[in-house]
């Protein structure tokens, strides 16, 4: 778990103060649920994507405070977590998009996003233009941009307190 200063954002174009899991389209990243990042700037680009795709709506980055020690304390939620771009999680990647749901039975995946910067090197490993070690060659490259999924509305419950929304 690679979250430094307990502080999530969920990029969006309305306030989410009462999130919910299991939420959401099953062929995403790491399944359906709520996705967070520590990283507010990707939050803040996600939120103008959101809203760029819908007219009218405004972007909002909703904010929470996230009780790591408690979380890792309890100790007793089914975690994977990717520090890296590896093939464990491209194929993660590719699984969730064939609809394989590799997610089933986790409660918290955390690992990098198939943003902009690698969803051309996913796109062609799932269609089998490139074997694990050309697209490895293609990910080193890129940064690890930061992505929790929380499948368990019991972590979002018990750990995940809403702060504010800033429409931004």
């Amino acid at each position: 778990m690679y979250i430094d200063d307990h502080i999530l954002y969920h990029g969006a174009v309305v306030s989410v103060p009462e999130p919910l899991a299991r939420v959401g389209r099953s062929d995403l990243d790491f399944g359906p649920g709520f996705y967070v990042t520590n990283d507010r700037n990707q939050a803040i680009k996600w939120a103008n994507t959101k809203a760029g795709r819908k007219r009218g709506l405004k972007p909002v980055l909703n904010i929470y405070n996230f009780d790591q020690e408690r979380f890792i304390a309890d100790g007793n939620y089914a975690m994977k977590i990717f520090p890296a771009y590896n093939v464990e999680w491209l194929d993660f990647i590719a699984y969730s998009r064939k609809g394989k749901q590799p997610w089933k039975g986790l409660d918290w995946i955390e690992g990098g996003i198939a943003n902009d910067g690698v969803i051309s090197t996913v796109d062609a490993y799932i269609d089998g233009r490139m074997t694990p070690e050309m697209a490895m060659g293609e990910l080193v490259k890129e940064d690890l941009r930061h992505q929790v999924c929380i499948l368990n509305q019991e972590i979002i419950d018990r750990y995940l307190t809403f702060v504010e929304s800033i429409e931004i």
